[in-house]
């Protein structure tokens, strides 16, 4: 056994490139795992600069030059965050207000609705089903209101630090886009001089998390808005709110789906109950799940690695236990990272023949 290590070991890492880009990627994960709340608004800061470089490229190759770009960009970014807050958040929180308040009705409402399964369907659910799954669910749920009353402390913490988020991410943002090349050569002069790997793999891997990041945005924008559209068309209640839970769903791949889902299915079974506008609004609702990953996806991220969803799936859940949110946003782009960095340690370079020695 320790003959096969120690010729794997010689194998994979006789090349000092390959020793630094592991050394690297183990050093990024610790100082992540280990100061991620710390790390946090840099991270958020990224996330934006990766954003609105895009827009500052195109202007660029118009030939606007990059600090005015910059200037531009980020303008039209704060406006429309401003525009969000004062007319969008409002709604939402507006929205949020009357459905938690809702909530103990729509629960009755809901285990009627679930008692009449038995009569309309005798073959194949029983009371007993009915009753287990109403008295799991309410345990569930008042150990949920429990959990949330005990962080009702922290969650305070929170919005506090979130408003300080609101004055340094910004600022972050603006001089990552407006000195990026000094930024970049800064960390040039950190790595060191072994990078051939560092390089092949950094290079793959912005152009593919910027367009992540763009598509992602694209994306949220897009099933947002649909999603509001069709609900409005049924006039389902709290549209905006559901609307927008769907469209940040698209965040957690295959997971977000499945669990924004269950608000959908309970606002409009207590607004429509077991009658055809129930279900035309669910069929709707899956279609446009349907269509986000058969059409929009594949449309957006034609540019990003293809991964198996069990690849996806498990990165999501082991990155995301790791790391928490932002963990499972960049869950496919991390998921990307393992497979170029074991690309990059698994390719056999050719080495430079040697020449002969003068005779």
């Amino acid at each position: 056994m320790f003959d096969y290590l120690k010729q794997w070991y010689n194998r994979k890492f006789s090349d000092p490139d390959a020793v630094t880009l592991f050394l690297l990627v183990l050093l990024t994960f610790a100082l992540i795992i280990l100061f991620s709340d710390i790390l946090a608004p840099i991270l958020v800061a990224v996330v934006l600069a990766y954003l609105l470089e895009w827009p500052v490229q195109r202007m660029v190759r118009a030939g606007l030059p990059r600090l005015s770009a910059v200037g531009i960009a980020f303008m039209s970014f704060v406006a429309l965050i401003v525009v969000l807050m004062l007319f969008l958040m409002p709604v939402i929180w507006q929205q949020s207000v009357a459905l938690v308040a809702e909530l103990p009705q729509m629960f009755a409402q809901v285990k009627v609705l679930l008692n009449r399964l038995p009569e309309m369907f005798p073959e194949y659910i029983s009371q007993d089903n009915i009753n287990h799954f109403i008295q799991t669910t309410t345990d569930r749920a008042l150990v949920f209101g429990e959990n949330i009353l005990s962080q009702s402390l922290s969650r305070i913490i929170g919005i506090m630090a979130l408003l300080i988020y609101l004055i340094i991410v910004p600022l972050l943002v603006f001089f990552m886009l407006k000195d990026k090349n000094q930024l970049l050569q800064h960390l040039n002069r950190i790595l060191p001089t072994n990078r051939r790997l560092i390089s092949q793999v950094s290079d793959e891997m912005n152009m593919q998390i910027m367009n992540y990041i763009r598509g992602k945005a694209v994306e949220v924008f897009v099933v947002g808005v649909f999603t509001y559209l069709c609900f409005a068309f049924f006039d389902l209640r709290y549209a905006v709110l559901l609307a927008v839970l769907v469209g940040f769903s698209v965040l957690i791949p295959y997971i977000g789906a499945a669990v924004v889902t269950i608000p959908v299915f309970l606002v409009a079974l207590f607004q429509f109950g077991w009658t055809g506008m129930f279900a035309w609004v669910m069929i709707v609702y899956l279609i446009i799940q349907a269509l986000d990953g058969n059409l929009l996806v594949p449309l957006l991220f034609s540019e990003v690695v293809n991964l198996n969803p069990v690849y996806i799936i498990g990165a999501v859940l082991v990155f995301g236990g790791i790391w928490g949110f932002w963990g499972v946003f960049f869950a496919i782009p991390l998921a990307s990272l393992v497979k170029a960095v074991f690309t990059a340690l698994s390719s056999k370079q050719e080495l430079p023949p040697v020449p002969p020695e003068p005779q």
